[in-house]
């Protein structure tokens, strides 16, 4: 199609997206090369939103019920690893899953207890999750999560995707929960490569801090827009979605 017969909100847009991927291309440019990618899992390739289908049978709107889960889940990892009481993330996420229940006084049975957690296995990647994978191929892939080495393997396996990655790596493996430096060096030690040539994947804000503070190169995907923590390094790359992380790296 001859330029002028672009529509101008189109053009404007191409060349903004332009400029965007070469401001990505030029920040990553600085530095060693980037010789693989770690995604965090939860919220980054797994959408923690689609736990609503399975609380639908608690409430007709389950999405406070959810937000309230996945925030005492975060908080309950934090507040072992600075208290030193590790307990793996099932465990944390029951512990979650019935401090909600109880502030939304609801009574649950074993049963639907253990219908609601293993929805943490059932877990949809965002719709973009595929082809990043796929534009990535030749590079070194893995996941670093706080999940349980038994969560990270049932959502890999449900959704077919565990062969994408080199390596799984749980905080179960350093027995304490980012953004403790000892889980971020799980990845480096897994993958035999020094943090400054690997690219930090997460679209949670205090991972991406954590992150880079440990001395990784990091994206964070920025889905929703928020702003970023102020109290620690910014990560090199923002992003809306994933599939900017091939485009950075030219794939």
């Amino acid at each position: 199609m001859p330029r002028a017969h672009i529509p101008p909100l189109l053009r404007d847009a191409a060349s903004a997206r332009r400029r965007e991927i070469l401001a990505w291309q030029v920040a990553l440019a600085d530095g060693p090369a980037i010789e693989a990618v770690v995604f965090d899992a939860y919220g980054t390739l797994f959408d923690v939103a689609s736990v609503k289908v399975a609380c639908r049978e608690l409430l007709p709107d389950p999405a406070p019920f959810v937000a309230l889960w996945r925030a005492k889940q975060l908080e309950g990892s934090w507040q072992r690893a600075l208290m030193g009481r590790y307990a793996d993330f099932a465990r944390v996420t029951r512990e979650a899953l019935e401090q909600a229940l109880a502030q939304f006084a609801i009574s649950a049975d074993e049963t639907t207890i253990d219908a609601l957690l293993d929805a943490w296995g059932m877990l949809e990647p965002f719709p973009e999750v595929r082809g990043t994978l796929d534009r990535l191929r030749g590079l070194p892939l893995a996941i670093l999560s706080n999940g349980s080495p038994v969560m990270l393997a049932a959502v890999l396996d449900h959704n077919d995707l565990a062969a994408r990655f080199a390596a799984v790596l749980s905080a179960d493996a350093a027995r304490t929960y980012k953004p403790d430096p000892r889980v971020y060096a799980l990845a480096p030690a897994a993958l035999d490569l020094p943090a400054d040539r690997i690219l930090f994947v997460s679209a949670n804000a205090w991972d991406a801090v954590g992150a880079k503070a440990y001395g990784f190169r990091v994206a964070w995907c920025n889905r929703a827009a928020h702003v970023g923590e102020t109290y620690g390094p910014a990560p090199d790359l923002e992003l809306r979605a994933l599939d900017g992380v091939a485009d950075a790296l030219r794939r």
